[in-house]
């Protein structure tokens, strides 16, 4: 398969373990923005980190919305198969093994990895969701009993509502996904700690798939 064929600009990094961190950004941001954020939760990983296709006053973002936190549900569905048929054909192209990919996103990228968790199940081994909220709510929910889910959340979050991160945490237990969640004293941006939390939480989880 000809890199023409993946058919979203993107950057790919070879790694030196099994796993692959699928970097999803923020609005705004581009395919270079979370490589530094994936070699810190994995130094040993693949990233492949693609760029969101919308665009919305000239800011990538990974699917419409309508005004913040009302999202466009249609096209929602439409860029979540979207990006999982580029999964799919990246693990062609790259030859990286399609049952140890983990999405790391921030904020509108932790937003299209929770859809993908509800609507393309099997994509996904795992999730890292920073400053994430509940996406859609399915018809049926999947079962996502082997997928584990880490969150991260800010307290004082001027964008997305605490109460928003516990409902996603909530929809995404029902669906039978183990979720560890961390609530932090922070605003919509990261800190160094949940950052680290992280990182030990991917390490445990190799560790146990080992």
């Amino acid at each position: 398969m000809s890199a023409a064929a993946l058919d979203f600009a993107h950057r790919f990094v070879p790694g030196k373990s099994s796993r692959t961190l699928l970097l999803l950004h923020g609005t705004g941001g581009n395919e270079t923005d979370l490589i530094p954020l994936g070699r810190a939760l994995d130094p040993e990983a693949a990233l492949l980190s693609p760029r969101g296709k919308v665009l919305e006053n000239g800011m990538p973002r990974f699917f419409r919305r309508l005004a913040e936190g009302v999202f466009d549900e249609e096209d929602l569905v439409h860029r979540t198969q979207e990006l999982a048929d580029f999964i799919g054909r990246s693990v062609q192209h790259y030859a990286f093994a399609a049952d140890k990919i983990v999405a790391v996103g921030f904020s509108n990228g932790a937003n299209i990895a929770a859809s993908l968790l509800l609507l393309r199940p099997k994509t996904l081994r795992a999730t890292v969701l920073f400053r994430p909220m509940v996406p859609l709510a399915p018809e049926k929910l999947p079962d996502l009993s082997t997928v584990d889910v880490w969150i991260g959340a800010g307290n004082q979050d001027p964008i997305i509502p605490v109460s928003e991160t516990r409902r996603l945490i909530e929809l995404l237990r029902k669906a039978q996904a183990r979720v560890t969640a961390s609530f932090v004293d922070s605003g919509h941006g990261l800190t160094n700690g949940e950052v680290e939390g992280a990182h030990r939480w991917l390490a445990e989880l190799a560790d146990v798939a080992q």
